[in-house]
């Protein structure tokens, strides 16, 4: 937090061993963009109370990017925590992480989640540049469908 704030970074992110966010908020001011790490509903009411911008929720899979990994949520744990939001009326956008394939994409975003967060998709990849385009493409053409669906 002390170096996004000397460096004048945009936001930081917190994982769920970093920094309280509403302390973060303090130092860095309403203007910061704050996201925190969730694995379950309830850290997602925690966070929203110490008013983050964003949640990064999971993992969905595992993923070798992170040496410490939360309970794995799979696709029934999307669905039961995106819908225990909607019931409670949180809106602050939730990312689904940890373990996502370009395949992944489609079934996650029907759950109601905002976005995608990727590490290995890409950097893995033979060739990060249209790995990423691909992504990309995907994730446009599926909240496409969604909103016309609503």
């Amino acid at each position: 937090v002390q170096l996004a704030k000397e460096i004048e970074a945009d936001g930081v992110h917190l994982g769920k061993e970093d920094m309280n966010p509403a302390d973060a908020r303090q130092l860095l001011g309403n203007d910061f963009i704050i996201g925190g790490t969730a694995n379950t509903f309830e850290d997602i009411v925690k966070l929203v109370n110490a008013g983050v911008n964003y949640i990064g929720l999971g993992p969905y899979k595992f993923t070798a990017t992170k040496e410490k990994l939360s309970a794995l949520l799979g696709i029934e744990g999307y669905l039961k925590i995106m819908k225990a939001c909607r019931v409670s009326n949180i809106t602050v956008p939730v990312i689904a992480i940890g373990g996502i394939q370009q395949n992944d994409v489609d079934l996650l975003l029907e759950t109601g989640l905002h976005g995608v967060a990727v590490a290995s998709a890409i950097n893995l990849s033979n060739n990060i540049q249209l790995a990423a385009q691909e992504l990309m493409g995907n994730v446009m053409k599926e909240r496409e469908e969604l909103l016309l669906n609503e």
